[in-house]
C-alpha cells in the first residue's frame, strides 16, 4: 500500500487536520481533506516531519576512512537508497564509500556499551531499516550507542535485490563472481569498524572493551569472520550472528578468549541456514564458550524487525534480556 493510499484509509489525517481547525464541523474537515492541495501539504508535512525524527535518532555519520577505501579502485557509481518489493523492505544498493551512522542514548538511560550493527543482503544490498537502524533505536532506548554499518557491496544495475534473487536462486557461479572481490572489502570495513569504535570510545562515552557486534544474514557470517580472526585492536566484546551463515566456519578453531555469542533463526530459514547457526552455537558450547541460542520454528529468513505476529517478533527482546544477563546494559 502506497503511503498516500495509507493515510487516506485511516484516520490519522483526519485528526491532523481536526487539530488544526477547532472547532469546525466534521463535514468541513472531510471536505478540506479532500481538496488536492491539502493532500499535497499534508503528504510533504509529514514527510517533514519523519525526516526530522529521522535526524534526531540518527546524530551523526562517520565516513569509516578518511579517503578512498583501501582495496577499492575509485568507483564512479552513485549509491542507490529505495524500497524494494523484492524483499518488501528498504535497502541500500551500490555501497562504495562506507560509513557508521551513530544513534545515541539519552542522557538518562546510557550506559558505556557500544553495538556496531551490520546489516545483511548477501553483499548486493543492505536490509538497512530492518536489519539496520531499527535494530538501532531498540538498543539506544536500551543504553547503548549503536553504530549502523553500510560496508562496501558489489555493484549492481537497476534493482540489486532482484538481481540477488535470481543470481543466488539459478546461478550460483555468477554470484560467487559478482560478489567474490568485494566480499573480502566488506570484512576488513568490519574489523576496521570494531577497532575505529574502540579507539575512539571515549569520544561517545562508551568503553573500549564493551564493544559488540551483530551482524544478519551475510553480515552475520562476515562478523563470524571478526569473531574468529580477531586481533588485540579488533577483538569484539560479544558477537551475535542472526540467521547467518556459517558453514566455511566448521573447521575453524574456536579462539581461546572468544566472546560470548548470542545467535537467533529460524527453521523455516529459506537459504536453509538455521543448521549453520546450530553450528556455530555448538562450537562456542564444545569451547566452553558463553553462548546462547533461540531457534524458531517460523519467521523464515530475514525477519529483522519486521512484524510477522510470531514468536519470532521478539528475538530483539532475547537479546536485550541476553545483553543485560552479561553485564553489558548496567550503567
Amino acid at each position: 500500500m502506497s503511503l498516500h493510499c495509507f493515510l487516506y484509509s485511516g484516520e490519522s489525517a483526519f485528526c491532523l487536520v481536526r487539530a488544526l481547525f477547532p472547532g469546525r464541523k466534521t463535514a468541513f474537515l472531510y471536505a478540506l481533506l479532500d481538496y488536492r492541495p491539502m493532500k499535497a501539504l499534508f503528504v510533504q508535512g509529514l514527510g517533514f516531519a519523519l525526516f526530522a525524527a529521522s535526524l534526531a535518532s540518527a546524530q551523526e555519520v562517520i565516513p569509516l576512512y578518511p579517503g578512498a577505501p583501501p582495496g577499492s579502485a575509485k568507483e564512479n557509481y552513485p549509491e542507490k537508497e529505495y524500497f524494494s518489493k523484492a524483499w518488501n523492505a528498504e535497502v541500500v544498493a551500490n555501497v562504495s564509500k562506507p560509513s557508521l551512522t551513530v544513534f545515541k542514548a539519552a542522557p538518562e538511560q546510557k550506559n558505556s556499551t557500544a553495538i556496531v550493527i551490520c546489516p545483511g543482503g548477501g553483499f548486493m544490498a543492505l536490509s538497512s531499516n530492518s536489519e539496520g537502524y531499527d535494530v538501532a533505536k531498540y538498543l539506544a532506548t536500551k543504553g547503548a550507542t549503536a553504530f549502523v554499518l553500510k560496508y562496501r557491496l558489489a555493484h549492481t544495475g537497476e534493482d540489486a535485490t532482484e538481481e540477488f534473487t535470481t543470481l543466488y536462486s539459478s546461478d550460483r557461479q555468477r554470484f560467487a563472481e559478482t560478489v567474490g572481490k568485494v566480499v573480502p572489502m566488506s570484512i576488513a570495513d568490519r574489523l576496521a569498524r570494531v577497532t575505529y569504535v574502540r579507539k575512539n570510545a571515549a569520544d561517545w562515552g562508551v568503553s573500549p572493551d564493551r564493544v559488540g557486534i551483530i551482524g544478519f544474514s551475510a553480515g552475520g557470517a562476515a562478523i563470524m569472520v571478526v569473531g574468529f580472526e580477531y586481533t588485540p585492536e579488533s577483538r569484539p566484546a560479544f558477537v551475535a550472528p542472526i540467521y547467518a551463515g556459517g558453514s566455511r566456519f566448521k573447521d575453524a578453531k574456536v579462539p581461546a578468549d572468544a566472546p560470548p555469542m548470542f545467535v537467533a533463526a529460524a527453521t523455516d530459514d529459506d537459504p536453509g541456514l538455521a543448521p549453520d547457526s546450530i553450528l556455530l552455537y555448538e562450537m562456542w558450547t564444545s569451547a566452553l564458550k558463553p553462548a546462547e541460542l533461540h531457534m524458531y520454528e517460523k519467521g523464515g529468513h530475514g525477519f529483522g524487525m519486521r512484524k510477522q505476529d510470531l514468536p519470532n517478533d521478539h528475538w530483539i527482546d532475547r537479546f536485550a534480556d541476553w545483553l543485560e544477563l552479561q553485564g553489558w546494559l548496567k550503567k
